[in-house]
């Protein structure tokens, strides 16, 4: 009988996947001198990309309006890849769902805040997410209808 597998996590490489930033309403929007009103969604995924080989992206869309006007679009998707070997199955989700994103975001924060500056605009700061908070909420959602999930209020906690 074959001896139970030792639980492996090992973090492969974390990479910016994909980003865009618009602005639309460019030079204008450089005029405006108010605060602006700034929205954020966020959403974790994850897939397997070989045997015991997974992918986990956390996406944010960051929307900043000045009064009517948008003044910047941002998206950034950031990945990384974990290779997780013989975790327990009442494991794994958490692990998917709240370790490997906790481990991508802080990358995220930072590739947001450094292409809103390099946008002209000051630095947005992306708030901590209780991660923990947002799978629970994602799972309780999975057995109900969607309604609004992935918005995250300004506290970093998941919008209902």
């Amino acid at each position: 009988m074959a001896e139970p597998q030792q639980p492996l996590f090992n973090i492969q490489r974390v990479y910016m996947k994909d980003a865009s930033l618009e602005i639309p309403n460019a030079p204008r929007i450089f005029l405006e001198s108010e605060n602006p009103a700034v929205e954020v969604q966020l959403d974790v995924a994850s897939e397997s990309v070989a045997e015991g080989i997974y992918e986990v992206s956390v996406t944010v869309t960051l929307t900043t309006r000045m009064k009517d006007l948008v003044a910047f679009l941002v998206e950034v998707k950031q990945a990384g890849i974990f290779e997780i070997r013989g975790v327990p199955d009442d494991q794994f989700e958490p692990l998917i769902g709240v370790v490997c994103p906790n481990i991508i975001y802080p990358y995220l924060r930072s590739n947001v805040a450094d292409m809103v500056t390099r946008a002209g605009f000051p630095p947005i700061h992306l708030a901590e997410i209780n991660f923990e908070a947002f799978y629970q909420q994602r799972k309780a959602q999975a057995t109900q209808p969607a309604q609004g999930a992935g918005l995250v209020g300004a506290n970093g906690l998941p919008v209902q």
